[in-house]
């Protein structure tokens, strides 16, 4: 915030600022001094004010606000921590949230309404839900004399909708007594009087706005997939709040995936500017103007739209209509009438703000730089490369202004001499950044050539998330992003998804970053999620010195081709991402040739599929390792509250699994057979997830069978891997004592996980 520390200055006669002026303006700089203090006085003013509210207050004032009016923390959760650093201060929000000391009074008041229950989900844990009165959906012998026609009856057959929503949120079938608890950590069971269940949804929905859809030439020239990777991906809605604070939630309020019939009947809903999906076609005709034939893409009506079952690519849509499947998320066009391209918008399903995607970032870049911005505009560059060659052109132009006409060809010297003088007096150009502003998908071939102290970052622009397709443009050497630099350059992915192929690195680069990218694992996609080269790099390293920093990204495996007799081990830092190799068997982080890999690294809140064989770790933190681990220096590092996979070398481990259950079958006196007790206690904590293969919704999901060990078995007590910082576990007891102390006397709710 600006503050003018002439403010008591001005406040002077004019006489006394005329004579300060001849006086070299000794009298304002004393003011000036003063003003500095009484702005930060005020400030501090300003802000106790502040704390007064829970909406305004500063995040430390929230628990003393908590305190006045009796709000209990969940000390199950976890005890607040040390708000000085970072991770501690996003812990503490969701220990003590905000919203719900902000609302404890208000909850109070509606203590026993259904739709209250939904809200504490919202507020306190951040998610969206569901509840729902099991009594309503028990099977009852009814008085003739109090009929309740809508409850209690037996199953129509012949109602497909339905059928279609047996066991789910929505069901409207009855069910005989279960006399199981909710909240039986053993067998729950839902369908009973007291019952009430609190459906959650913990996955996140993700805009695509206005991208290429994916020809699936194998199954034939007239279908497409939504998903530009070309796998199946399921289409979600887009939620939309409900009319009233009362109201129950529904399909179009929550984070769902489209099922066929609602689409089928109810298409305005889901389809339409604004809503849920949207489809355009290319159309061939000839411009009014210039008399050429253009593609002019035509938005897709609703009522042009079929919605079909598109499994084994079978159906074949009428000529007026286009099929539609959104629980694939797979389109059909009538073999007659073959679009001149297929553009969608649609909205899709993750966990976290991770690896390429439609959402907000920070954006990082250097303190000077130059812009050059792609995408369909008049003013923007049509490819990464004609940016690039602008890059290339505005530096030389700024080189013959500085030099004259002098030629290019007059030695490694003077070229040197001539980049020193550019770095002084035109800074700027030395430091590119390359946005890119749509979600389009960008095919061409990229060689990039850093020289000395360079830096350029190629990102996507915030919510947005274009695509980089790298093709096999060459017979006689592999295909890929080539980046190369000298000493002191700098090169930066953000943003983007890469597929197709992988990044190649070689030089002298001081630092390579990934940050918020997919470089998608198996460089492709089958329909079924499988990779399409299992054994594909996603990131070669060749012969480089680079510091190589991977932050909130999805990776595939990682090859390090160095020679260890003239250059030092490459150093690898990765952090909140996934490193995929698409198979625990397969190689996540090797060297080819080599026992292992010539890199040092550093995990950090990253779940690791495939074997990892490196030179040494320095640190793996609240980490899993779903396949074994071989470690050259272990005298060297540390790995803490991490998963190892057994018969793993790695430096000293500290609070890792299954080391502690193995330690606890051995401090148990009472168990005889260790070994067999080690085996099944291994296996219990190894790690179960809802999906491993990239493109699923639910990628890197640790499912509910999973054992608490990995649940809740980081240094906070969150859990391990890459969305350690969702605090699953502090959200889940926050929710579960709030649920307690919100529902009506004698009754019961669980919490149900949707997704």
């Amino acid at each position: 915030m600006h503050k003018n520390f002439d403010r008591l200055y001005e406040l002077l006669p004019t006489v006394y600022r005329q004579r300060d002026a001849d006086q070299q303006w000794q009298l304002r700089a004393l003011l000036r001094v003063i003003a500095e203090q009484v702005n930060t006085v005020e400030d501090d003013i300003t802000q106790l004010y502040e704390n007064w509210f829970i909406e305004t207050c500063q995040d430390w004032v929230v628990p003393y606000i908590g305190d006045l009016i009796g709000y209990e923390v969940v000390h199950d959760a976890g005890e607040p921590v040390d708000v000085a650093t970072a991770e501690g201060r996003q812990l503490d929000k969701i220990l003590i949230p905000r919203r719900d000391v902000a609302n404890t009074i208000r909850y109070r008041r509606r203590k026993g309404a259904l739709a209250l229950l939904d809200q504490l989900a919202h507020d306190v844990a951040g998610w969206p839900a569901r509840a729902v009165e099991f009594y309503t959906l028990l099977a009852v012998t009814q008085n003739i004399n109090a009929r309740h026609l809508g409850r209690g009856r037996t199953v129509d057959l012949r109602d497909g909708d339905d059928l279609d929503l047996l066991d789910s949120p929505f069901e409207r079938l009855p069910h005989t007594v279960d006399v199981r608890r909710p909240i039986s950590q053993h067998s729950r069971g839902l369908y009973n009087i007291p019952d009430v269940g609190v459906f959650v949804w913990r996955l996140r929905t993700y805009p695509v706005t206005f991208t290429q859809a994916y020809n699936a030439e194998r199954a034939g020239p007239q279908f497409f997939t939504f998903s530009v990777l070309g796998n199946d991906s399921p289409l979600y809605t887009s939620a939309i709040p409900e009319a009233e604070p009362t109201d129950s939630a529904g399909e179009l309020n929550l984070p769902v995936p489209i099922r066929r019939r609602p689409l089928q009947d109810h298409k305005t809903r889901y389809y339409g500017e604004g809503k849920s999906l949207q489809i355009w076609k290319g159309v061939s005709q000839r411009d009014s103007v210039t008399h050429k034939q253009v593609i002019d893409q035509r938005l897709v009506e609703p009522h042009e739209i079929q919605v079909a079952d598109l499994s084994d690519w079978r159906y074949i849509p009428d000529r007026e209509h286009i099929a539609v499947d959104p629980v694939l998320g797979r389109i059909a066009f009538p073999p007659d009438r073959l679009p001149k391209g297929v553009w969608v918008s649609y909205y899709y399903g993750f966990s976290a703000d991770i690896g390429g995607g439609a959402y907000n970032r920070p954006i990082l870049q250097p303190a000077q730089f130059s812009p050059y911005q792609v995408g369909e505009g008049a003013n923007l560059f049509p490819s990464i490369q004609s940016a690039l060659d602008q890059w290339k052109k505005d530096k030389q132009d700024a080189a013959q202004k500085l030099e004259g006409s002098e030629s290019d060809e007059e030695g490694e010297s003077k070229s040197k001499e001539r980049r020193e003088r550019m770095k002084a007096e035109n800074p700027r150009l030395l430091h590119a950044v390359i946005e890119i502003t749509d979600n389009g998908v960008y095919t061409e071939p990229l060689n990039i050539a850093l020289e000395e102290h360079e830096s350029l970052q190629i990102r996507a622009a915030n919510y947005a998330r274009p695509i980089i397709r790298l093709l096999d443009w060459r017979t006689n050497r592999p295909d890929s992003l080539n980046v190369s630099g000298e000493s002191g350059s700098r090169f930066t992915l953000d943003g983007l998804l890469i597929t197709g192929r992988g990044v190649q690195v070689d030089g002298n680069l001081a630092e390579v970053s990934i940050r918020h990218c997919t470089l998608v694992p198996g460089w492709e996609l089958n329909s079924d999620c499988t990779p399409h080269r299992p054994a594909g790099a996603s990131l070669e390293l060749f012969n480089t010195s680079s510091l190589v920093v991977i932050e909130h990204s999805i990776i595939g495996s990682i090859e390090v081709n160095q020679d260890e007799a003239r250059m030092d081990p490459v150093r690898i830092r990765i952090s909140d991402s996934v490193l995929d190799a698409t198979s625990p068997t397969l190689e996540a982080l090797h060297g080819p040739g080599c026992p292992v890999a010539p890199a040092v690294l550093t995990f950090v809140r990253t779940t690791v599929f495939g074997l990892v064989k490196v030179h040494a770790i320095d640190l793996a933190e609240n980490s899993i390792f779903y396949g074994p681990i071989t470690v050259a220096r272990r005298q060297e590092g540390c790995v803490r509250f991490c998963y190892v996979m057994p018969g793993s070398r790695t430096p000293r481990r500290y609070n890792c699994q299954p080391d502690l259950v193995e330690q606890a079958v051995d401090e148990d006196t009472s168990i005889t057979d260790k070994d067999g007790a080690k085996e099944r206690e291994d296996d219990r904590v190894r790690p179960l997830f809802n999906s491993t293969r990239y493109g699923a919704p639910t990628y890197c999901q640790l499912a509910d069978a999973c054992a608490s060990e990995i649940k809740g078995g980081a240094d906070d007590e969150s859990e391990m891997g890459v969305f350690h910082d969702l605090f699953q576990p502090q959200r889940a007891a926050n929710l579960r004592a709030r649920l307690d102390e919100y529902t009506p006397a004698s009754m019961e709710a669980g919490i149900i996980y949707v997704s």
